[in-house]
């Protein structure tokens, strides 16, 4: 399948999507949204993912530019566009059962703020900066930042990026909270691969437990979490990667995951 907006790649066993609009910042029409989608769906036997964005910018946000079918422009339109193309994407990026790493490599506004909070691990080149946009020009976040923005940094931050629309560079971000590691410029991408490939290598099916666990436990309470736990780990507990982490405990040796 191709493309017109992004990237899939691989990478041994990561799977790298990349945001392909450099000449627009990789402004997110719902096209855009929507490929990203797709994409998601054709992982295959990928064990992680890294997202990254081409160019300077990570994502410069939605494209309020877009005319006809792309439009998003009045109430109507990003109402349609939002619970038609992005909710999806967002909601689609957080069952994956896979890690989810995000290299912000530049600006990161709007939708892109995000996108680029989306991940289990994000880094961030240190000329990046994360922005909640819409309040400068009169609009409510959306992409989820309501909700994740307060669960990462607490609420006072989250409505200072909110309300205040401000730039929050990576080295705050990291300072924060926000995001995993600010990174040398230069380093992001290598780092960030460096890092999906670590977690391509582990333990998936554990990993993939323990991300939907953290996820739905964010809304649940102890028992329930507790509950979650246990019923993870009698599957995880069932994995050929358990088995072989045990012995490899036992016998002293390094482990061999295949993510099985």
């Amino acid at each position: 399948m191709s493309f017109e907006f992004i990237r899939l790649e691989r990478i041994g066993a990561v799977a790298k999507v990349v945001l392909n609009r450099p000449e627009r910042l990789n402004a997110c029409p719902p096209q855009m949204a929507v490929e990203l989608s797709d994409a998601l769906s054709m992982l295959g036997d990928a064990r992680a993912l890294l997202l990254t964005g081409e160019g300077r910018a990570f994502c410069s946000g939605a494209d309020l530019a877009s005319q006809g079918e792309r439009s998003i422009a009045g109430g109507a339109g990003s109402y349609k566009a939002l619970t038609e193309s992005y909710n999806p994407l967002i909601l689609k990026l957080s069952r994956l059962p896979i890690p989810v790493v995000v290299a912000v490599n530049g600006p990161a506004a709007g939708v892109g703020c995000s996108l680029g909070l989306a991940g289990d691990f994000t880094l961030a080149a240190n000329s990046a900066y994360f922005l909640q946009a819409f309040v400068n020009i009169g609009l409510v976040p959306d992409g989820g930042s309501s909700w994740i923005l307060p669960r990462l940094i607490g609420k006072a931050r989250a409505m200072q990026m909110m309300m205040l629309g401000e730039r929050i560079g990576a080295a705050q971000a990291q300072d924060w909270g926000l995001i995993y590691k600010a990174v040398d410029d230069a380093l992001l991408q290598d780092e960030a691969l460096e890092l999906a490939t670590r977690l391509a290598n582990g333990p998936s099916v554990a990993l993939g437990i323990l991300r939907q666990n953290v996820a739905r436990g964010l809304d649940s309470d102890l028992a329930t979490t507790l509950l979650l736990e246990a019923e993870g780990q009698w599957k995880a507990g069932d994995s050929a990667d358990a088995a072989e982490g045990i012995a490899a405990f036992v016998q002293k040796r390094k482990v061999q995951f295949t993510g099985t």
